[in-house]
């Protein structure tokens, strides 16, 4: 949900504020924007509406404007840690990871108690994720040299301290997943409360296109925006309670060898092989 407090607000700018919130909550991101836009045109002080915007722009993919709205956050109240928080977010949807660790942990200075900054502000947490993703790109990379497939599976990133180790595995195999909307959705229900129950703090899908009977996300309106063919190959999908990202890794054969060609980034808003698994940390 949109944030509530850090800022004084009153009158009209609070009204649109709140149904920028709902329609937030709903989903709705372009309308939230504009809502957050009219009561910033009301209270151009106020920084928790510039915060919500930036979320807002976030999810929109709208990253510089979004980046805009989070420097300005900080420069209305420099000490609210939600500001460098929205910061790291952003910055770490640009890629800008080591740029994003330092915003989270200028956040932890502010405020040492702040579980949305302590969670993932921390360079060790950044390596362990970092580490996990590439792992997992990795291996299914190699996997797919060796015998042409990859399994269908999703890695989590379990909690060395929370999680029990007896009932939770790091890897789920996700076979059936795709076979029609019914499966899928069963299975999306079964990871997202698995990955809430193990403690997991990132997780990493890995799927190839080729058992994909629902959702052939390269079809409908995902169409639009594919511009690698008819390749063969497998998608990655990298998902965690701040960062969501996927991958297409298209597939060739050259001399009888079977090759990966580079990653190509994906629109996840327009392709994702699953929805989000985590709840969202805003």
């Amino acid at each position: 949900m949109a944030e509530a407090g850090g800022g004084p607000s009153s009158g009209g700018g609070a009204t649109l504020k709140d149904q920028g919130n709902e329609f937030f909550k709903a989903g709705n991101y372009l309308k939230a924007a504009a809502l957050y836009t009219q009561a910033i045109k009301l209270e151009p002080s106020n920084p928790t509406l510039y915060s919500n915007r930036a979320a807002a722009f976030l999810h929109l993919v709208k990253l510089n404007k979004a980046l805009s709205d989070a420097e300005t956050t900080i420069s209305l109240n420099p000490q609210w840690e939600k500001g460098y928080f929205r910061k790291g977010c952003i910055l770490e949807a640009m890629e800008r990871y080591d740029d994003a660790i330092s915003a989270f942990q200028v956040a932890l200075q502010y405020n040492p108690q702040s579980s949305e900054s302590s969670k993932f502000g921390t360079e060790e947490v950044w390596q362990d994720i970092f580490s996990f993703l590439a792992d997992v790109m990795d291996s299914a990379i190699k996997a797919w040299h060796e015998t042409g497939q990859v399994d269908p599976r999703v890695n989590f990133l379990l909690d060395k301290q929370k999680t029990q180790t007896d009932k939770y595995a790091p890897v789920v195999n996700i076979d059936k997943a795709f076979e029609s909307p019914h499966t899928h959705s069963n299975c999306f229900s079964f990871l997202r409360q698995y990955a809430e129950d193990s403690f997991s703090s990132a997780a990493c899908l890995v799927a190839p296109k080729s058992i994909m009977a629902y959702p052939q996300v390269w079809k409908g309106q995902g169409s639009r925006k594919w511009k690698l063919g008819q390749s063969n190959g497998f998608f990655v999908q990298f998902e965690s309670p701040l960062l969501r990202k996927l991958w297409f890794i298209p597939s060739s054969t050259e001399k009888g060898r079977i090759l990966c060609r580079n990653p190509e980034a994906l629109d996840i808003s327009a392709h994702e092989v699953l929805p989000r698994l985590f709840k969202e940390s805003i």
